[in-house]
């Protein structure tokens, strides 16, 4: 017998004037919960900002919402829809001490809107990689080595990071939130998948990637 609910397409959710929604009180200044895997709005394309939205005291207070949030969660990044929000914003903030793949990967608070990514290296390299919105799991992704992201930052200003190693990955794996894809749908290899507590157990080591990117 098939449950014939399962035969139904996920609802197209509903898109809200991000500014409005501000004004109500309802969006800035609080710690969310975090957006899981089979919510529709994680599979949407996030639609651009202007610069003028940018720019508002709305937009910007989201910004320092969104670093309260990623450092609440313990993460080293945190994209808009992570949090509900279906807007091409994501911010990252990668120390010395949040990895041990890669010494040289750092990145100091940055603000990544409306992103776009070229390839400058498809040579593949893999990570183990996990996400907030995939809780609990684990699994091994094989990503372009170098790229080029050219973004737009807090002020609105143009700007561009060339990054390869570990700082690409994490930058493929947080922008990926913008354009509606998970890590999952990168794995080549389905095997490769594991629950947090086996991963520890049968690899024995910690994972790549903090939980929250």
């Amino acid at each position: 017998t098939i449950d014939e609910s399962c035969r139904s397409k996920p609802k197209k959710v509903e898109e809200k004037s991000f500014c409005n929604c501000m004004r109500t009180g309802n969006i800035s200044g609080m710690i969310r919960q975090l957006v899981r895997m089979g919510h529709p709005l994680l599979r949407q394309t996030a639609r651009e900002l202007s610069s003028e939205e940018i720019l508002s005291p709305e937009i910007q207070q989201f910004i320092a919402d969104m670093r309260e949030n990623m450092k609440h969660h313990g993460g080293i990044g945190l994209a808009a829809p992570q949090i509900g929000e279906s807007i091409q914003l994501a911010v990252i903030e990668l120390g010395p001490t949040k990895n041990r793949y890669d010494a040289n990967a750092e990145l100091s608070f940055t603000t990544f809107i409306n992103p776009k990514i070229s390839i400058l290296d498809a040579t593949p390299q893999g990570f183990w990689e996990g996400c907030l919105s995939v809780p609990g799991l684990r699994g091994y992704v094989e990503r372009p080595r170098k790229v080029r992201v050219e973004y737009l930052n807090a002020a609105a200003e143009s700007c561009e990071i060339v990054a390869e190693g570990f700082l690409a990955t994490v930058l493929q794996h947080e922008l990926d939130h913008l354009f509606g894809h998970l890590y999952i749908d990168r794995l080549q290899d389905t095997r490769l998948l594991s629950y947090q507590e086996e991963f520890m157990q049968f690899y024995g080591q910690a994972p790549d990637l903090d939980e929250n990117v």
